[in-house]
């Protein structure tokens, strides 16, 4: 299981999992002289994906902890950022077209995307979990969740990796759906992001759920370029790497999530 386990995990996305396939058509990737030449960054992220990319109360301004993180990047770089909104399922084909220079949208890092796009260094880190109605101890693994019901989206990777587990699936349009029928008794667990599961935790408080497993490997997540983008990647990194080390990254971590998980 453990294998199975890491081979899923490696195809896992947050937002859903979509595996982001590349288009044929790639633009040449983004240089730091270009960006800086331009005075913007555009980023491509969903607008729709709490706690990473939201509007407040649904229509409020864009917020949210990649929307903080690569505000912040682009500070470091000293040029503003634009955002571009568009749907998880045509992000890459944005990117891939050049509608913006950079994803920040907790991309996963695996090895079919590294082949054809450009990275930076992880800004998340977090397993997959099991949750469960608290004091439900028929679940402690996810081999037990064999036989049992997850709610999970149909376009999740979540989704492969409770199969994967031998669960029988209850087919939900997202995190909350999926919560409600936890709660209400219809299906035995979920499995999503722990970082999920901390914001909710962290927005609702006593939510009367728990995490059961976790997975042994650990999505990494991080933003996503067209390839040839080495100076900006580059750029990046530094920027990155200068806001873990004053405390910037920790400093959202634990306000959008109550824990650093940023490393």
């Amino acid at each position: 299981m453990a294998g199975v386990l890491a081979a899923v995990l490696l195809a896992v996305s947050a937002c859903g999992g979509s595996s982001g396939s590349p288009g044929s058509d790639q633009e040449q990737g983004a240089t730091l002289a270009d960006i800086q030449k331009a005075g913007v960054l555009t980023v491509g992220t969903e607008g729709t994906y709490r706690p990473f990319t939201f509007h407040e109360g649904g229509s409020g301004t864009l917020t949210g902890y990649d929307v903080e993180v690569i505000e912040a990047v682009g500070k470091e770089l000293g040029v503003d950022v634009r955002f571009e909104e568009t749907q998880w399922d045509a992000i890459f084909a944005g990117l891939d077209a050049g509608r913006f220079d950079v994803i920040a949208n907790q991309v996963s890092i695996t090895p079919e995307r590294k082949g054809v796009y450009d990275f930076s260094t992880p800004y998340t880190v977090s397993p997959g979990v099991v949750v469960v109605n608290a004091g439900d101890d028929s679940i402690s693994s996810f081999d037990d969740l064999a036989g049992k019901t997850t709610a999970q989206s149909l376009t999740s990777n979540w989704y492969d990796l409770a199969k994967q587990s031998g669960a029988q699936i209850q087919a939900v349009e997202g995190w909350a759906q999926a919560v409600t029928l936890l709660k209400q008794g219809r299906v035995d667990a979920t499995v999503n992001d722990e970082l999920t599961f901390l914001d909710f935790e962290k927005t609702e408080g006593d939510t009367g759920l728990e995490i059961a497993a976790r997975t042994d490997d650990e999505a990494h997540n991080a933003f996503a370029f067209r390839k040839g983008s080495d100076s900006l990647v580059k750029a990046v990194d530094e920027a990155l790497a200068k806001l873990r080390a004053d405390g910037t990254l920790t400093r959202l971590s634990e306000k959008y999530f109550g824990a650093d998980v940023s490393s």
